[in-house]
């Protein structure tokens, strides 16, 4: 057993309030970005692109528009539900050193991807798996991410002129941290609390346990 890849595997966290923003160390970005560029992928279509983003201006108006969004959310809780989305923190998008936005690009490798016939999200997978790369690369460098996911696609096409055909998947807030805690922020705070792993697995059948 490799125990510190599980160790980094369990220390993953998805960073808000931690980051200290302190000017990043290119060659550990180019690693981070490395190892996210390995991933599995379908057909090797390779089917992802990363826009690092450090500019202030941009990165504050995606900040705005992510804060707007947090409170079209807000506005459809109530009671308990809305008292404790009050005290959560949904990104550290100026907190952090900078942004990686993950892309997937449909057209990457056609027309003729091998596996992808059958099920067309297969691509859309592929990317997720390079976001996770990414996320265990930074976590063993000691540096945190937070997956930002309030934002509407279509403003964060025009804010980085991202072709119409390519869909951003994911702000990714990156850097340096003080540390990663012991607890996953939603769980801390009450949100939600984690599944047992044997509530999630099945045997031979659907819903059949043993």
């Amino acid at each position: 057993m490799d125990a510190p890849f599980y160790e980094v595997l369990h220390r993953r966290r998805d960073v808000r309030a931690e980051f200290t923003g302190e000017r990043v160390d290119e060659p550990t970005l180019r690693r981070i970005l490395a190892a996210a560029h390995a991933a599995p992928s379908v057909g090797l279509s390779q089917p992802w692109d990363f826009v690092v983003v450090r500019d202030r201006a941009l990165r504050r108006s995606f900040q705005e528009h992510v804060q707007a969004e947090r409170q079209v959310f807000a506005a459809d809780l109530s009671g308990e539900r809305a008292e404790t989305f009050a005290r959560i923190k949904v990104e550290g998008v100026l907190e952090s050193s900078l942004g990686v936005v993950v892309a997937y690009d449909p057209d990457r490798g056609s027309p003729a991807v091998l596996g992808r016939h059958a099920i067309a999200d297969a691509g859309l997978y592929s990317v997720c798996l390079a976001i996770q790369n990414l996320w265990l690369a930074a976590t063993a460098e000691g540096w945190g991410v937070g997956w930002v996911s309030f934002y509407r696609e279509d403003f964060l096409r025009r804010l980085l002129s991202i072709p119409s055909r390519v869909r951003p998947v994911a702000w990714l807030c990156l850097g340096p941290v003080q540390g990663l805690a012991e607890t996953p922020d939603l769980e801390r705070h009450g949100w939600r609390k984690r599944l047992p792993l044997d509530d999630v697995v099945h045997h031979e059948r659907y819903g059949q346990r043993r």
